[in-house]
């Protein structure tokens, strides 16, 4: 009786012939011993045509996405043990891939619920995904986990790693598993199994000595293989986001694959902290938050002011250049304009609570495109008008949850750089193109070098979360997808992830740190025009129907300014500075010179602020240098006799003397130039 042979085709062109139930492992293994000892999972692409009935998926996020559909046509990962059942591609992941990390830091989630298990076997368990930068796992237990716990915890971590228990998945009936898991009072476990799993079926299991969890993995061979990885912070979180249920404790952690990976990401962690808007916003007193006022409501200092308006003229003379019209709207509106928008219905759960006044009921907005939609809509339109593109840096404001918020990049009252685009169908791709031209003017600009591009589609299978056809959604797609290519624009895809109106663009930047922003965005809507009923006249004379793009480029002003902060870490470009400038003269004799030089400097555009205070002059420079402030000129008695100054440059120390001029020309064109550099 022969054998059953399937076909496995290699990332280098080549096809093995090998026996049904052959693993990755064997696989690798058959290679070389050493790149079998280097793989981590493997990554399985279904050949056309061919029913595969392997088991995989990462559980690296939400439940939906953790107990996702088995049968799932696209690449997934799966065990190096997984037995291989049907022809596949296989590529065999190694730590080098991002997708390996999430796996070990998935992995060391299992690591973490076993050690809490075996010190606290009173807990239940909720779920362990990874996340960007590690990894949490949900518990339920009536009594609190303290500091002490925390570092019990990972000491037994560092045992379940050292007994090296491989990782095995099991299977077992769903109604068993339920009743097993019912009669335990493992309500969240009995949840999972009942939401995600279908009746009759078979239930995964991965078990790794005594321990075992409800998941579909892939994880690393064995818990030896979890090298790297430290428990970091403790927070509540209820049941399902929702404060009706009981509160979880949720351990965070991280894992990489080796020891010098996670010293170095506790580094960044470090220097973030050091950036933190929030501490440096206070120090170089550029904004609060007032509790007397209310959470995620930002109050702008006069320095934080004073670069707000800096960089909101920048966005306001750009938008004219590019042919922009300014605009200004409303702070709230009647019930029924969003009702006819579809927020009313799509968005409800992100706006304030309706006000009653006198006449109807009434809003906070949360966006700004309906408004310039009735501006749109007051006056009619030819071709001749279009592209019709409106601009405003408006006010909106959102609900967001108390836990949520977070400075200035997540708020309750942002100021949005919002624009909406009325064009003919056949100019949105030049528009498209147009506005990802200007959001790369922007990031540039302010001195973000690179960034990565995200294209999100819709769902077609959750009709509920998204209006219009699907002939539009697929001309919209279609459209946004062109110009990305046309650009040669490298981006990923993200499906599910659209407005409700339609899909969008996401440029995010890159910080200094290497971490990413979701600021600028792109959106193609063919749903509001309609819902509005909004025309123009065609050059056939008839009337037809305009499609609309939304385009916000800082994102909000105020989590832009939030980045700028982190990035620069508050040492911002002379452009930017809120005091470019920092005058120290020696003595009190010198205070008519520096009435001199600071008149000079303010004639030339500068800001200046002069510390003529009766303090030391070591004190002086001191507080300017803590303030960040990008030149410091100190002069006293030959300074003066040589209408020269001394210059201290942020970051470079003492220059040596100049003669003003000298300075102020080159302090003018580094603000002309929008230089990042002193």
């Amino acid at each position: 009786m022969s054998t059953q042979t399937i076909a496995v085709h290699l990332p280098d062109g080549a096809v093995r012939e090998v026996p049904v139930g052959t693993t990755p492992f064997d696989i690798a293994n058959s290679i070389s011993p050493r790149l079998a000892a280097a793989s981590v999972v493997a990554r399985l692409t279904p050949i056309t045509g061919a029913a595969e009935n392997t088991a995989p998926g990462s559980d690296a996020g939400s439940e939906e996405q953790m107990y996702a559909n088995e049968a799932a046509a696209g690449p997934r990962l799966v065990d190096l043990s997984t037995p291989l059942t049907a022809d596949t591609r296989l590529e065999l992941v190694k730590e080098n891939d991002p997708e390996a990390l999430k796996v070990v830091r998935h992995s060391a989630a299992h690591v973490l619920a076993t050690a809490v298990l075996e010190l606290f076997p009173e807990t239940k368990l909720g779920h362990g995904p990874a996340t960007d930068n590690g990894f949490f796992y949900d518990f339920y237990r009536e009594k609190p986990f303290t500091p002490e716990d925390l570092a019990l915890i990972e000491a037994k971590m560092a045992e379940v790693v050292a007994r090296d228990e491989k990782f095995v998945r099991e299977y077992e009936p769903r109604e068993k598993a339920l009743e097993d898991f019912e009669r335990d009072g493992d309500f969240m476990k009995t949840h999972f199994v009942s939401k995600f799993t279908e009746p009759g079926s078979d239930v995964s299991f991965y078990r790794n000595g005594k321990f075992i969890d409800f998941c579909r993995g892939p994880h690393v061979s064995s818990t030896g293989r979890v090298k790297a990885v430290k428990v970091t912070t403790l927070a509540g979180a209820y049941w399902l986001g929702d404060e009706k249920n009981p509160q979880l404790q949720r351990i965070y952690g991280t894992a990489f694959f080796s020891k010098k990976d996670l010293d170095e990401h506790f580094a960044r962690l470090e220097e973030a902290a050091k950036r933190d808007h929030r501490v440096l916003g206070k120090q170089l007193d550029l904004f609060s938050i007032q509790d007397l006022a209310g959470s995620g409501l930002i109050f702008w200092h006069p320095k934080g002011a004073m670069i707000r308006k800096i960089m909101e003229d920048w966005m306001r003379d750009e938008c004219l250049r590019r042919g922009y019209q300014l605009v200004y709207t409303p702070h709230v509106a009647k019930i029924n304009l969003w009702q006819t928008s579809g927020h009313e219905g799509f968005y409800a759960g992100n706006m304030f609570t309706p006000m009653e006044l006198d006449d109807a009921m009434y809003r906070m907005k949360p966006m700004n495109c309906p408004f310039h939609i009735l501006i749109y809509k007051n006056s009619p339109k030819s071709y001749r008008d279009l592209p019709a593109r409106y601009a405003e840096l408006g006010n909106v404001y959102r609900y967001e949850r108390s836990g949520t918020m977070h400075g200035l990049l997540r708020v309750r009252g942002f100021t949005q750089d919002d624009a909406h685009i009325f064009c003919t169908p056949a100019q949105i791709e030049s528009e498209v193109a147009a506005c990802i031209d200007f959001a790369e003017a922007v990031l540039k600009t302010f001195g973000f070098t690179e960034f990565k591009v995200e294209l999100s589609t819709w769902d077609p299978n959750d009709r509920a979360h998204y209006a219009g056809s699907d002939e539009n959604w697929d001309l919209a797609i279609r459209s946004l997808d062109n110009v990305l290519k046309e650009k040669g624009i490298p981006y990923k895809t993200i499906p599910g992830e659209a407005a409700f109106y339609g899909p969008k663009i996401d440029v995010k930047l890159v910080d200094v740190l290497g971490r990413l922003w979701q600021l600028s965005t792109v959106q193609f809507d063919f749903n509001l025009p309609a819902r509005f009923e909004l025309e123009y006249v065609g050059e056939d004379g008839a009337r037809h129907q305009p499609v609309m793009v939304h385009r916000a480029l800082f994102g909000s002003v105020e989590r832009f300014f939030g980045v700028l902060i982190e990035h620069y870490a508050g040492a911002f470009p002379l452009w930017l500075a809120p005091v470019q400038v920092g005058l120290v003269p020696i003595s009190e004799r010198h205070k008519d010179y520096a009435a001199k030089v600071e008149s000079a400097l303010k004639e030339a555009g500068l800001r200046v602020e002069v510390d003529d205070r009766n303090e030391k002059m070591n004190a002086k420079i001191r507080d300017f240098a803590n303030q960040k402030t990008p030149y410091i000129l100190v002069f006293g008695d030959k300074e003066e006799a040589a209408n020269a100054v001394s210059v201290r440059t942020r970051g470079k120390g003492d220059q040596g003397s100049t003669p003003l001029a000298d300075f102020i020309a080159k302090a003018k064109a580094l603000v002309e130039s929008k230089s990042t550099e002193l």
